[in-house]
């Protein structure tokens, strides 16, 4: 049985002036102590799909769903956030690259594309995302959303579709 109790949101986003299309977003709040089980179950629910983006404000729990992510995947060695090196990549238990990127400090899309972006978004690798928002043109439809937010000290909100 799936950890989340969620529910369902009707998203409506309107692209250029006349197209308008439905998504649908799930909504959890979870504790710290439901981390890893919080952080199985929307492995399940992704699927197949690699591309994951994590928005939220500073302290929000990125970095930490992140840390929970690949020890499920079978990373052994420390976790840590990319702010300065951009990328750090880890190989999980199947000697597979997952990349854990951070593009806060980043200024343009451009510099994303310097920097290779489109290596981490187009392999078959897992790439978690942390501040996603400037490469949001350059993304493939298929990604994983996912936004948190604070709801006090020990839970997280979080938006996922």
């Amino acid at each position: 049985m799936p950890f989340f109790v969620y529910c369902s949101i009707e998203i409506w986003i309107t692209f250029a002036p006349y197209l308008t299309t439905k998504i649908m977003a799930n909504t959890t709040t979870f504790s710290l102590t439901e981390l890893p089980q919080a952080a199985q179950s929307l492995l399940d629910y992704a699927d197949d799909r690699r591309i994951w983006m994590f928005i939220g404000e500073i302290g929000a729990g990125k970095t930490t769903l992140i840390q929970s992510l690949c020890k499920i995947l079978g990373i052994e060695e420390a976790v840590t956030s990319p702010t300065f090196s951009l990328v750090n990549e880890y190989l999980d238990d199947n000697g597979q690259s997952v990349y854990h990127l951070d593009l806060y400090r980043l200024k343009s899309e451009a510099e994303a594309i310097n920097m290779g972006i489109e290596d981490y978004l187009y392999s078959d690798a897992y790439s978690f995302i942390e501040w996603p928002q400037i490469i949001d043109n350059l993304l493939p439809e298929d990604v994983i959303r996912i936004n948190l937010s604070v709801v006090d000290d020990s839970t997280r909100k979080m938006v996922f579709l």
